[in-house]
């Protein structure tokens, strides 16, 4: 089948064609989800009974570090070698991290895992896009990073309290071990669509130092995660030479002009990080603020995480059913809502009393991410030449984790500066307005006539 013919057949995601592919990628993606949010539920026991309490915050930062690396190199990797490749490479090394995680018998075996688990999500992800552009004609590609958004919702759900009763009931190992013969089954699912794949385009030589660069950009981000995770006076100093070793290495993992927000490609990288960046770092502390300030219990203060993820859900779908409408539209709208929600967060940071508003506020700017991250990830692959969709996929998701690790670790300073876990009012109130300012910053940057669409007219 050649490239044109696998573009040109019809549209549905679940026609014959294209079934077992929408399947399988929404369960590995679901997956991911499960392992993600179950790991936090489980935690406490796993790293009790590995005596790993100093360690406590490593799954996670080990976990993070290793995704971004992957990420970089999976980019090149799929487009030297094609999606078939990555992606079974990807799914290789997270079942592997699975089981090793599941039978670790110390803590750094565990962390073993984890880094296993964090290449190979890493890789999968990249994969997955670069095989949406080769697999799905481009109406359908909307509706494609729709769904995808989506398979994290059950896992919102359900997921933390799966993973709380299996740790509960029989052990904190089948959080890790039940989820490999799913994984294995979502790859089976997507062997015949890998098998049909055309051949690659010749890739270029590609950026030198690419390697180099994700490492560097990994020791920034674990410095900012430490920093955010353990607020003090100290990790203001961490944080600080945490940015100093990343922003250098961002100039070279990120298309060129992304930081001066260059139309096209570039702007939508950056749109991409400011969006997920601000949604992020606000999203991290509503549990600190309903507890600390409003008097909520820990249950009952996630439950605003668990309508923002139905909300993100049902909005996602708006964009994917209206693909005659400029994904532009739907990026102004996404940081737009996510503007409103963030500076609504202020109220429930700072007047007891108003911690039902953390419902509406939550809502609009969890919306606002269904409108606008599906959208980035369409105009990103419209962006791309057949054979930098690798690389150009890697670096939005790069864009991502990097400007949500330094976001967070924002919110971690002012709360070692300004404030406390107890009383965390003031420095609540400054994030919550900064993040506001970040939407309303990529409002502007997207602003019609400044960006460009595929074929390079303006919108």
């Amino acid at each position: 089948m050649t490239s044109t013919e696998v573009r040109q057949r019809g549209s549905a995601l679940w026609t014959p064609d294209y079934r077992a592919v929408s399947i399988g990628m929404t369960l590995l993606v679901t997956l991911v989800a499960f392992e993600n949010l179950g790991v936090n539920t489980a935690m406490p026991r796993m790293v009790a009974e590995l005596h790993g309490e100093a360690l406590y915050s490593w799954p996670f930062t080990v976990f993070l570090v290793t995704s971004l690396i992957a990420n970089v190199l999976a980019g090149r990797l799929c487009d030297t070698r094609g999606p078939a490749f990555g992606l079974y490479t990807g799914v290789s090394l997270f079942l592997l991290g699975l089981v090793v995680a599941g039978t670790a018998s110390s803590m750094w075996m565990l962390l073993i895992g984890r880094a296993l688990q964090g290449l190979g999500g890493g890789t999968e992800s990249v994969a997955m896009y670069v095989m949406i552009a080769y697999v799905y004609p481009e109406r359908s590609q909307p509706a494609v990073f729709g769904l995808l958004s989506t398979a994290w919702v059950l896992p919102s759900l359900v997921g933390p309290a799966a993973a709380g009763l299996v740790t509960e009931q029989a052990s904190w190992r089948w959080v890790f071990l039940g989820l490999v013969p799913f994984s294995l089954a979502g790859a089976a699912l997507l062997l015949p669509a890998v098998r049909r794949l055309p051949e690659r385009a010749p890739a270029g030589p590609g950026k030198r130092g690419l390697a180099v660069s994700a490492v560097v950009a990994a020791v920034g981000i674990s410095a900012l995660a430490w920093a955010a995770e353990h607020p003090s006076v100290s990790s203001l100093v961490l944080g600080i030479a945490g940015l100093a070793v990343l922003a250098p290495s961002l100039l070279r993992l990120f298309p060129s002009g992304t930081l001066r927000a260059r139309r096209g490609l570039p702007v939508t990288i950056l749109a991409r990080g400011l969006l997920a960046g601000a949604y992020t770092a606000i999203e991290v502390y509503v549990t600190l603020n309903l507890t600390a300030v409003q008097g909520f219990t820990p249950l009952t203060a996630g439950l605003p995480l668990t309508f923002g993820a139905l909300a993100w859900s049902a909005t996602a779908f708006i964009p994917a059913r209206n693909v005659d409408v400029s994904r532009w539209v739907f990026v102004r709208w996404g940081l737009g809502l996510l503007a409103v929600g963030s500076a609504a967060m202020v109220v429930v940071s700072s007047l007891p009393g108003w911690g039902w508003f953390t419902y509406v506020a939550w809502v609009i700017a969890s919306a606002g991410m269904g409108f606008a991250y599906s959208s980035l990830s369409v105009l990103t692959i419209r962006f791309s030449e057949p054979n930098e969709q690798g690389a150009n996929a890697a670096s939005l998701q790069v864009s991502e984790r990097v400007f949500s690790a330094v976001f967070v670790g924002v919110g971690g300073v002012l709360l070692a500066l300004l404030a406390s876990p107890q009383h965390p009012t003031p420095a609540m109130v400054v994030l919550d307005l900064a993040m506001a300012g970040v939407a309303l910053l990529g409002v502007l940057l997207v602003r019609p006539g400044r960006v460009a669409v595929p074929g390079g007219t303006a919108t």
